[in-house]
């Protein structure tokens, strides 16, 4: 996988948000995916808590700009990590840290990993 590659898949991701369908946004985790959301608490676990937290965030209007990339590639296994800015309808946004591990099933690259979080200070 080259870097263009990679950086396609934050876009698929971003553009999924902008559908205001969580189920897409869903179906790009694994079945198994952890996500560790920016504005939640809560840790998720699988398909079902993933998209519970989409319903309400995507309800803010969210478009994801990477500030930083990172990228990096261990066979079956892709990493990107750094910092993007969420943009609000509200005119609000928020910046934070990021990790999205991926992870080719043969088939595709599927998220099975994600950490987001806001930025301290």
């Amino acid at each position: 996988m080259n870097k263009n590659e990679l950086t396609a898949l934050f876009d698929k991701w971003n553009s999924a948000l902008q559908t205001g369908n969580p189920d897409q946004v869903a179906a790009l985790y694994a079945s198994n995916a952890i996500l560790l959301p920016t504005v939640s608490n809560r840790v998720r676990h699988n398909h079902e808590e993933i998209k519970d937290y989409f319903v309400n965030f995507m309800q803010k209007g969210p478009i994801g700009t990477i500030d930083e990339s990172n990228l990096r590639t261990f066979g079956q296994i892709a990493i990107n990590s750094g910092v993007y800015t969420f943009s609000f309808k509200d005119g609000t946004s928020v910046q934070a840290r990021f990790t999205f591990v991926y992870r080719w099933n043969g088939e595709r690259w599927q998220i099975i990993e994600h950490h987001s979080s806001q930025m301290p200070e």
